[in-house]
């Protein structure tokens, strides 16, 4: 057997539809870095939401080998060899199914080592989703053998690689729920909202029964002699398309599922000040918890005492509960895994600090808390990779007058704007009145 799929190898196109779609594949996962390089989910969903490219690659790669074998004539010299069809069919279709596999896996791991020292929480449902990101290449290259070998023309492989695109970007969203949505496509519901986003169990579950079923499609396709027993592929679909239903959780329970609370939880220091991150970003604490525990020093006369990554998510909606003792800071990350623009970190930590927890809603406050921060950061309202991103020149003005009090007198005015903060009241007057 062995002998056999080295000859196949050496003489189909499946070491060239490797190389391709290990190029496209490396090339879309590093040029977009800064999408997946917070951690190995990240990694796993991107590289999945870019099926939508690679998925059409190995269909028109399968429709290409099975226009070789047709243009070679070579049916009927292998109709001669005493083993049925089906069986004929193995080689090829193991051959192919490898190519796409290890293009897919060496993609995966050309990006993996990007983010290697820095990603630390390795969820189980990373592993599952790569799995159903190699059964939809497995399943992409069969079809385009299937299809190929039922319409052996020049134009099908890249007829196929756009009618595929188009299916996979646009058919999905004519299903009435996002769980049907991403059930019924590979590529679908794989983009990263926040560094905890996941794919549910059931969902996963779901998208590989549903490759499997145009897998075993695809398979019967292209195995069938005869073309009239060609509908016999629409059994596997028929019944596939139905489990698949049955099985993925939709509405609210879908949106649920999309949110890891295990990376959410905060791993902290075992020291004092305490600090924080969550378990997605826990490879970040030697160099969050310096800068974290200087702008705490800068806020010893409030209550502020430990200070905790903000975990809040749009979707689905979550919020860590508000504390008195707490100062949120934000974290994002770079390209290369790393804290994304070191030198705002204080900054925005402070200047959160001053405006108030969000329960209280927006309020005209931000001018006076960035006034407020800079005064203990002892430098200008600056916007920029070591200030924020945008200062209101408001802001500047409360800072400069500030600068003129008493130092005394300045560091009260501080304090009382914090605490107005904590307690939902705007405080512009706390710096615009005269000195008492």
């Amino acid at each position: 057997m062995n002998r056999i799929l080295g000859i196949e190898f050496r003489r189909s196109a499946a070491l060239g539809a490797a190389f391709l779609i290990t190029v496209a594949g490396t090339i879309l996962l590093q040029a977009t870095a800064s999408r997946w390089s917070t951690g190995w989910m990240a990694l796993a969903m991107t590289q999945r939401e870019y099926l939508a490219l690679l998925s059409p690659l190995a269909m028109a790669a399968g429709a290409w080998q099975s226009y070789r074998v047709h243009r070679a004539n070579v049916d009927e010299l292998f109709a001669s060899a005493s083993r049925p069809r089906p069986q004929r069919m193995v080689p090829s279709l193991v051959t192919t199914g490898l190519a796409v596999i290890v293009a897919y896996l060496v993609t995966l791991l050309t990006a993996a080592s990007r983010i290697l020292d820095t990603a630390r929480y390795l969820p189980p449902a990373a592993y599952v989703v790569v799995a159903v990101g190699l059964a939809a290449m497995i399943a992409s290259v069969w079809l385009g053998l299937a299809v190929g070998r039922q319409v052996p023309a020049l134009a099908t492989a890249p007829a196929l690689a756009v009618i595929g695109f188009a299916l996979l970007i646009f058919a999905p969203h004519a299903l009435p729920d996002g769980g049907m949505t991403a059930a019924f496509s590979p590529s679908m519901g794989m983009s990263v909202f926040s560094d905890y986003d996941t794919v549910d169990g059931q969902v996963s579950a779901a998208q590989g029964l549903w490759m499997a079923a145009i897998a075993v499609a695809a398979a019967v396709l292209f195995a069938v002699k005869d073309r009239t027993l060609a509908f016999a592929a629409l059994v596997p679909l028929a019944l596939g398309a139905t489990a698949t239903a049955l099985l993925v959780p939709t509405g609210d329970a879908y949106e649920r599922g999309r949110l890891d609370p295990a990376a959410q939880e905060l791993v902290c220091t075992a020291d004092a000040p305490r600090v924080c991150l969550s378990r997605a970003h826990e490879a970040l604490l030697p160099e969050v918890a310096p800068k974290a525990r200087r702008a705490l020093a800068l806020l010893s006369r409030t209550s502020a005492v430990q200070a905790h990554e903000d975990t809040t998510t749009l979707f689905p909606p979550t919020s860590p509960k508000s504390r008195a003792d707490t100062v949120l800071m934000r974290i994002t990350v770079d390209a290369h895994g790393r804290l994304a623009q070191p030198g705002r970190l204080e900054p925005a930590m402070l200047t959160g600090a001053f405006t108030g927890p969000d329960h209280c809603g927006d309020r005209p406050n931000v001018p006076v808390a960035t006034a407020a921060a800079f005064w203990l950061l002892d430098r200008k309202p600056t916007a920029g990779p070591d200030g924020l991103e945008y200062v209101d020149p408001d802001a500047v003005k409360l800072w400069t007058a500030l600068r003129t009090l008493p130092r005394a007198e300045a560091k009260a005015r501080v304090t009382a704007v914090y605490q107005a903060a904590q307690k939902c009241q705007v405080a512009t007057d706390l710096l615009t009145r005269g000195a008492r």
